[in-house]
């Protein structure tokens, strides 16, 4: 993990740091120009409650630096542009005037403050955003050294289902085995219980033809009785 020295010393780890602009406004609010992006010379001074000179100082020190992460500088035209934009966004918010710069103007975004930030050895201000930054990759190298334990056992676990579904193999195949054959006794039964049906309703209609059969021998026999009784009484 870095130390707030190796962050003052190094241009390397600052850059690994350049994408935690939210710590600017965690630490303190960083009040910007109307549109948001950008912040004045003195805008940055005020943040770090240093003087103008010592951020000038700073910055054309480290000038390849800060301009890498978001410093311009505004002259001639694209000045007089920016400014046109400002205090029309100024106005807009309800402010009576937007101050103007003279010939050129330094402009800094959330990107370079935070490289100021990096840099800037007399500010407590700085040097909060410095620890806030180095607690926070603590705490996140923590988390990540939870998360990997974490991961660790469970593969392990896994590994141990691994072997436990190597082992329950076979006998999932033996129980699809026995499956399939109550499967196939099941389906035979239902062969065997359709055929009885069909027995049985051959059987139901040789029993209706056979009542028709006694039904008719039954009315034969009574003709026959009526016949004997009148013979009898001749």
């Amino acid at each position: 993990m870095p130390t707030e020295v190796a962050l003052l010393e190094s241009r390397t780890l600052r850059g690994e740091q350049m994408g935690r602009v939210d710590v600017l406004d965690k630490v303190k609010s960083l009040v910007m120009l109307p549109d948001g992006i950008h912040v004045r010379t003195e805008d940055v001074a005020r943040y770090f409650e240093v003087s103008t000179e010592t951020v000038k100082k700073v910055t054309q020190r480290h000038r390849a630096e800060v301009e890498e992460n978001g410093l311009v500088v505004l002259r001639g035209s694209e000045l007089r542009l920016f400014q046109r934009d400002m205090l029309s966004l100024w106005e807009r918010e309800g402010q009576e005037s937007y101050p103007q710069a003279a010939t050129q103007l330094t402009l800094y975004t959330r990107r370079t403050v935070l490289n100021i930030a990096l840099l800037l050895r007399d500010s407590d201000i700085a040097r909060c955003v410095r620890t806030y930054l180095l607690d926070a990759e603590e705490s996140l190298r923590t988390q990540y050294a939870s998360l990997d334990h974490r991961v660790t056992r469970i593969e392990s676990c896994l590994t141990g289902v691994g072997s436990a579904l190597q082992e329950l193999g076979p006998v999932l195949v033996r129980m699809s085995e026995r499956l399939d054959s109550l499967d196939r006794k099941v389906e035979m039964t239902h062969q065997v219980v359709g055929a009885m049906s069909l027995r049985l309703t051959d059987v139901q209609q040789d029993v209706g033809r056979l009542d028709g059969r006694m039904d008719a021998f039954a009315g034969q026999l009574k003709d026959l009785r009526r016949r004997n009784g009148q013979r009898g009484q001749r």
